[in-house]
């Protein structure tokens, strides 16, 4: 695998994962919903109470440093956590509207685009073709699905109610 592929998965992996750090640091401080707990026209929460401005903000700063750790600029690292955000949104808008509630399972939906449109808005900076866009997703799929199920499983993480 290039170096680029194995460095974008890693900044969509800290534009994913810090706000879920973020989260079990702070507890509830500073824990406000991104949607204020306004309702869409379906009676639904638009996002839920899982997305929090804190989480957005733990994003938008910590993938830019990582970028430029990595010798990226603050800017894409700012690109790829705002595609990963927006990914996130979208996949907590459509599982309100389906009507599922916060912090449920979703699979694929919970993955795919925020690690697709992300590496769909960064490719020619990391020189991936499509296919390794589909290997990417793919990849962050597993790793989530992963992650996410030993976090459960030792109660790091508990469903917010």
């Amino acid at each position: 695998m290039p170096t680029e592929f194995l460095q974008l998965l890693f900044l969509i992996i800290i534009a994913n994962g810090a706000p879920v750090l973020v989260r079990l640091l702070m507890k509830d401080h500073l824990d406000v919903a991104v949607d204020f707990g306004a309702k869409f026209a379906d009676s639904n929460r638009i996002f839920g109470s899982s997305k929090t401005w804190r989480g957005i903000i733990a994003a938008l700063l910590a993938t830019p440093i990582a970028a430029f750790v990595l010798g990226y600029s603050l800017e894409t690292g700012l690109h790829i956590a705002v595609f990963a955000i927006l990914g996130d949104l979208l996949s907590s808008f459509i599982k309100r509207r389906l009507g599922m509630v916060p912090s449920s399972k979703a699979y694929l939906l919970d993955q795919v685009p925020e690690s697709l449109f992300p590496a769909l808005a960064v490719m020619k900076i990391f020189n991936l073709g499509f296919s390794d866009i589909l290997l990417l997703v793919f990849v962050f799929l597993i790793i989530d699905l992963v992650i996410t199920y030993m976090l459960y499983h030792w109660r790091i993480l508990r469903k917010k109610p």
